[in-house]
């Protein structure tokens, strides 16, 4: 299998994302996040199988889902819950045209905000608003191994020649970026109302 290790360590993303999808059915801001998870897994994989512009695209767009819909979600949840369901469909919408784009133009900056606008922005907001739910211990855990996905994704050639060859840092970031996306998981099935 080409690219193996890059390929089969999106598994996680869609254990996290099923488990998911099956428990926080009802409310389509939480169960998207949960299918942009899920189909992260598949995308990634592609990508990692064939690695392409198409299939970046495949790959980068399940995850703009994922991040637009925890905004919408988080949004629902500190600020209004009639907002963040309003909010939801633009958001991904939003998502969706970044990557087109990104297709037409080569420019990446649009895209780069779907992606990290809601990695600042969702710690503030969960930091300065007044819970609905407990739990959001687990948020700041999803919060703390994302920058640590992303540093392994930064130091992946450094990752890549001291293992001999053997695992990448990129690799390693999706398992690490799926065990945040498992960090919002616990989030929902330990919360309690406040």
């Amino acid at each position: 299998m080409p690219h193996f290790w890059n390929v089969v360590s999106n598994l996680p993303f869609i254990l996290a994302g099923a488990m998911g999808l099956y428990r926080v059915r009802g409310n389509w801001s939480a169960s998207t996040f949960f299918l942009g998870v899920f189909l992260t897994g598949f995308g990634s994989s592609y990508y990692h199988w064939r690695p392409d512009d198409i299939g970046l695209f495949w790959d980068r767009l399940p995850m703009s889902i994922a991040f637009m819909a925890a905004l919408a979600y988080v949004i629902e949840e500190r600020i209004d819950e009639r907002i963040g369901q309003m909010l939801l469909w633009p958001l991904i919408l939003l998502g969706i045209v970044s990557l087109l784009i990104w297709l037409k133009t080569d420019d990446l900056r649009l895209y780069a905000w779907v992606q990290f606008f809601p990695c600042v922005v969702l710690p503030l907001m969960f930091w300065l608003l007044a819970p609905k739910f407990t739990g959001t211990i687990y948020w700041f855990a999803a919060a703390g191994l994302y920058v640590l996905a992303k540093v392994l994704e930064f130091a992946d050639a450094a990752i890549y020649s001291a293992t001999g060859q053997m695992m990448s840092g990129h690799a390693l970031k999706h398992v690490v970026a799926a065990g945040a996306c498992y960090a919002v998981y616990l989030a929902f099935t330990k919360r309690q109302a406040i």
